[in-house]
């Protein structure tokens, strides 16, 4: 018996193009019972990325995968089939890489492959100073999971003042603002509110943070199917004589960025919800020389309105690093052959 392990360097999260470097470890383990005859030996052995694409079958009709005539093996042949057994579609099989041929092990041998790889030293990835040559200054590391990371900080960190105009057909409502529409996975979507200037009272309002995932209507099951939606996080507040208020929603880690395929498209938004006052509210009132203590009752009844409103947003993925400490794959994994 000879097990194998394979470990992951930098966790379980990628990003598209960055390399992904593993360790695959070949151990005959020693056992009680274990001679000096007891070696086990290993033709050859590949490694390689496969990536099957699943879909809700209620909802998505996918056309039959080009490579099923391949799916056939004869119980002679050792080529291996990755999708065999898999639903869905492969959209990604890369070449085998062959790690060795004729494996022999000892017991209590061990032997593995891209076990050598360097990472640079923390100083590698300092940032360049201007008055120094250029010979003297420090490359910079140029590993693409930290320039992407340099630039999803970029796209994120850009802030610039948005305001909406909250109206019904009655009136002017308030005024809501938000510094930016860009996200990255974790952030927190944080807004603001100003009824002070609106003519018509908000009794309540409410925020959700939401996916819709739009199926191209060539992959639809069914005809003018409708949009599936996901809320992620809400926020609901009672504002009647509320001046100011802000909210605060967090984009959880396990989330999906927004993305777009020929088969499926998934995108971010807020989707508000107002419940406003049909005629004024007048606030309570307190006279200056009060002395007694008085309780405010509010109208037993009010006719109102309902509306709704969604403001599209863009979701970015996040440091894969960071991603990793929730994700729900394993770093590493082990068989017994």
């Amino acid at each position: 018996m000879i097990e194998v392990v394979a470990k992951l360097l930098r966790g379980p999260v990628f990003l598209t193009g960055e390399v992904m470097e593993c360790v695959i470890t070949f151990t005959n383990p020693m056992t009680a019972r274990s001679t000096s005859a007891s070696s086990e030996m290993l033709a050859w052995a590949s490694a390689q990325i496969h990536c099957q694409f699943h879909t809700s079958e209620s909802r998505v009709a996918l056309p039959p995968s080009e490579d099923t005539k391949h799916d056939v093996q004869a119980e002679n042949e050792t080529v291996f089939v990755p999708n065999r057994g898999e639903r869905g579609k492969c959209i990604l099989a890369t070449p085998p890489k062959i790690l060795f041929c004729d494996l022999r092990l000892d017991p209590g041998e061990s032997k593995s492959w891209l076990e050598d790889y360097q990472f640079p030293p923390d100083d590698a990835v300092a940032p360049t100073n201007p008055f120094l040559d250029e010979d003297e200054n420090v490359k910079k590391d140029t590993r693409l999971v930290d320039l992407a990371t340099e630039m999803l900080m970029t796209s994120t960190s850009r802030r610039s003042l948005h305001l909406y105009n909250i109206t019904n057909v009655r009136g002017k409502v308030g005024k809501f603002c938000i510094f930016k529409t860009i996200y990255k996975i974790g952030e927190d979507v944080v807004g603001t509110f100003d009824f002070s200037e609106g003519d018509i009272p908000c009794l309540q309002f409410s925020v959700s943070l939401q996916t819709e995932e739009h199926v191209q209507e060539e992959y639809q099951r069914k005809p003018g199917q409708p949009v599936s939606l996901s809320t992620h996080a809400r926020h609901q507040e009672s504002c009647l004589h509320t001046a100011k208020t802000h909210f605060s929603l967090p984009i959880p880690l396990s989330a999906t960025p927004s993305f777009m395929t020929a088969v499926v498209t998934l995108k971010w938004r807020l989707h508000f919800e107002f419940v406003t006052a049909r005629e004024p509210v007048e606030p309570p009132t307190v006279l200056e020389n009060q002395s007694e203590i008085i309780t405010w009752t509010g109208t037993g009844k009010i006719d109102v309105d309902t509306f709704s409103w969604d403001l599209s947003m863009k979701v970015l993925p996040t440091n894969p690093v960071l991603a990793s400490y929730v994700s729900q794959f394993a770093s590493s994994n082990s068989i017994s052959i």
